[in-house]
């Protein structure tokens, strides 16, 4: 009896040391060394369309899970690097969009009192379809690359696993194709995306919130903060929060970041803020999106338990909100 108790008590105290163990150990902030970054584009021939993409390697090369990123109004592949790389380092294929029509080509060459004109007339419903089918696109394109010998990506994606993240225009994005419905039955769902990530959310222009999020049936991590306001698109702060009691209760989260303005997703501030950044945002935008898709892609049962108990309140500061249902 007293051999079983002793033998009982050191797999007790063995199992308490090891990382992802029930009970400790998950830490969604380090990682291990990531591969390298690969520049690639995707030629959608049914549309005419090139889509760029920057995509960040993990360090190892077995089978990884997906996390697509879809860009800002007037932004490019290249940005929100500190995302891609940080997913990256946690073992993820990262693969950052860019839309041609919506993107930096849009203002940087034009003349600086046309710039802000330009941004407007590309926030535009076309776009907005013209994103919302580059997600697909991009993915069949993934499938055929990961089947391809001696591509970069080959064997490398484990396309059963792939989440959709995006700021701005590109939450409407990640919203659209991760289950929004729309008025007239119109649908953009893409089946594929198992989990996803809006920044900076909208509720719809046009018809009620409930109705637009309430059948939503994959997880969401919803992200903004309290100065979360943008010189086009005309959503307030209070706008951006309206999005998460709509949807239905299972793997639904939201973050209000303190005094976040619509810049904290990127790495610079945006025209027309004046608020001082602060850093920890960042870090807490790091830690509980990397827990989500550790949960949600990978099925890690610790950052699980980390997500929904105790675990955020680590990284965030006293005014940050955080809710789950």
């Amino acid at each position: 009896m007293r051999a079983t108790l002793a033998v009982l008590l050191a797999c007790l105290h063995s199992l308490a040391f090891v990382p992802g163990a029930r009970g400790g150990g998950y830490d969604p902030l380090p990682t291990s060394g990531r591969g390298p970054e690969v520049e690639l584009t995707v030629s959608d021939l049914a549309r005419s369309r090139e889509i760029p993409l920057l995509v960040y390697l993990p360090k190892s090369t077995a089978p990884a899970a997906v996390v697509l990123f879809s860009h800002g109004l007037g932004g490019a592949r290249t940005g929100s690097a500190f995302l891609g790389r940080h997913w990256a380092g946690r073992g993820y294929v990262a693969v950052f969009l860019q839309h041609p029509g919506s993107d930096a080509a849009v203002w940087q060459d034009a003349p600086r009192g046309e710039r802000y004109g330009r941004l407007v007339q590309a926030a535009s419903l076309r776009n907005f379809v013209l994103r919302a089918r580059d997600v697909p696109a991009v993915l069949d394109q993934l499938t055929t690359w990961n089947a391809a010998a001696g591509h970069p990506l080959a064997g490398r994606l484990d396309l059963r696993r792939v989440g959709l993240a995006g700021h701005s225009f590109g939450a409407v994005t990640t919203q659209a194709v991760a289950g929004q419905r729309f008025p007239l039955g119109v649908s953009f769902t893409e089946p594929r995306i198992r989990a996803a990530l809006p920044m900076s959310p909208s509720p719809p222009k046009r018809g009620e919130v409930e109705r637009a999020f309430g059948s939503v049936r994959i997880p969401w991590l919803l992200m903004t903060g309290t100065k979360d306001e943008a010189l086009i698109g005309g959503h307030s702060a209070a706008d951006r929060q309206r999005v998460y009691p709509a949807l239905p209760p299972g793997g639904k989260y939201e973050l209000v970041l303190a005094a976040a303005e619509h810049s904290a997703f990127t790495e610079r501030a945006l025209p027309g803020e004046s608020g001082r950044r602060n850093p920890n945002h960042h870090r807490a935008i790091l830690a509980l999106s990397t827990a989500f898709w550790d949960a949600w892609l990978k099925e890690d049962a610790t950052a699980r338990a980390w997500l929904d108990g105790a675990g955020p309140r680590g990284v965030l500061e006293k005014e940050d909100r955080w809710q789950r249902k």
